[in-house]
């Protein structure tokens, strides 16, 4: 009896509460706290702002000497920095740190494609799109896709990035609040639904506070993408009907590729529709895996399935164009035992397939992540120097690889990139 009754009133909890009122309460209380939050985090207007950087940051940035760029300076010739102290301390924004870039590339000369760091389509450099994928969570997806993207802005590339994830991760580490932010059809879904809704691309791209970096968001919307694919397949005649799924995100993205060098796509964790066009979307990708056996074995399960979908929508005239696929090991403790373990015997199994850096697990990204930032936000100042700059150190030789790969795509040689 006592089983039966349990059953069947089923929506109720021990306390004798609607489960069901139960959870939107909660998700209404947890959305006022957080946007009590953000309110404290980034007052007056609750937004974000990039910090300013040294004198010996931008000049890395750069690619100049400290001393080349105080000369610069002093001589007041080029762009000057937009503060300076009392004392004479240079301080510079990233609009300064690109127009020093522009000033310099425009002198010409051997190192001018150093400094101005966008593709030249004249010269067949294609827009590049590398979709971070792993249907697991906890892999380190989102993190690695948002730091690759502001590295790369912060490199002076002009990037996208494209929140796929209907948890919007990716958008709540730029600031964003989705279900207090944003109206319906302002997700990518809006670009890439099936009904008369349907808006341009452009209409959906969001500029943020890092300048030559934009987002389009995600939200909870993006998970009718899912619901709606398989009745438009129905209703179309299945996956070789015209105007399939698997190709609208990269029929979207072309409309704005000509404002763009990179498109960084934040999969889903999951293999469903979004992921699968973002993989038939993307130029390059990167699996990220956590170097334990339960992700480990997931993974493997990950690619089987993958491999499967992939030669079915291949069969449908799906043209995958991979320049390149990379495993990159997230979360990593060099001093734990069995991960290390995991990893090496990733790199006997992958070779070179494994990206040589992995990303370090480090406090100092834990720490910058309890309000909503990245440690390209936040100053060294704010951490214990031997956290932030081993976690910095990390960072740069991930993103640094990354971005090599992309531009050996584009035909560009291994000139070190700057920072």
């Amino acid at each position: 009896m006592g089983q039966g009754a349990g059953a069947g009133e089923g929506t109720r909890d021990a306390l004798g509460l609607d489960v069901d009122r139960q959870i939107v309460a909660d998700a209404r209380m947890l959305s006022g706290q957080l946007s009590s939050l953000r309110q404290r985090l980034f007052p007056p207007n609750r937004e974000k702002s990039l910090r300013t950087f040294s004198s010996g940051e931008a000049a890395r940035l750069i690619g100049v000497s400290d001393g080349y760029l105080r000369q610069l300076s002093l001589s007041g010739e080029g762009p000057q920095p937009s503060c300076v102290s009392a004392s004479g301390r240079r301080a510079y924004t990233l609009e300064d740190v690109n127009a020093l870039r522009e000033h310099l590339g425009r002198q010409g000369g051997a190192k001018a494609r150093n400094y101005l760091r966008r593709r030249d389509p004249a010269a067949g450099e294609e827009l590049q799109i590398l979709a971070i994928s792993n249907f697991k969570g906890g892999s380190g997806k989102t993190t690695t896709a948002t730091y690759f993207a502001q590295h790369m802005a912060l490199q002076g590339y002009r990037v996208l990035a494209i929140d796929l994830d209907p948890q919007a991760s990716m958008s709540a580490l730029f600031g964003y609040q989705p279900e207090l932010d944003f109206q319906p059809n302002t997700s990518i879904y809006g670009a890439i639904r099936y009904d008369g809704d349907r808006v341009e691309l452009s209409r959906l791209v969001r500029s943020t506070y890092f300048p030559g970096l934009d987002l389009v968001p995600g939200s909870l919307e993006l998970q009718e993408f899912e619901h709606a694919t398989p009745r438009h397949l129905g209703e179309t005649g299945g996956v070789a009907a015209a105007d399939p799924f698997f190709t609208r995100l990269r029929t979207a993205l072309d409309t704005v590729a000509d404002a763009y060098d990179v498109v960084v796509l934040d999969c889903p964790p999951q293999l469903g529709f979004l992921t699968l066009s973002a993989l038939c979307a993307a130029s390059a990708v990167i699996v990220t895996v956590h170097p334990q056996m339960l992700d480990v074995a997931s993974m493997s399960q990950f690619l089987f399935m993958t491999s499967d979908l992939l030669s079915v929508v291949s069969a449908a005239g799906c043209e995958l164009n991979f320049g390149f696929m990379r495993y990159l090991i997230t979360r990593y403790e060099p001093n734990d035992g069995p991960q290390t373990q995991m990893a090496a015997f990733l790199r006997a199994q992958f070779g070179s397939r494994v990206l040589t850096a992995p990303m370090v697990k480090s406090t100092a990204i834990s720490d910058a992540g309890l309000t909503k930032q990245t440690l390209y936000e936040v100053g060294r100042e704010n951490f214990t120097r031997q956290t932030y700059d081993r976690a910095m150190d990390a960072l740069t030789a991930v993103n640094g690889e990354i971005e090599g790969l992309l531009r050996a795509a584009w035909g560009r040689g291994n000139e070190a990139a700057a920072g």
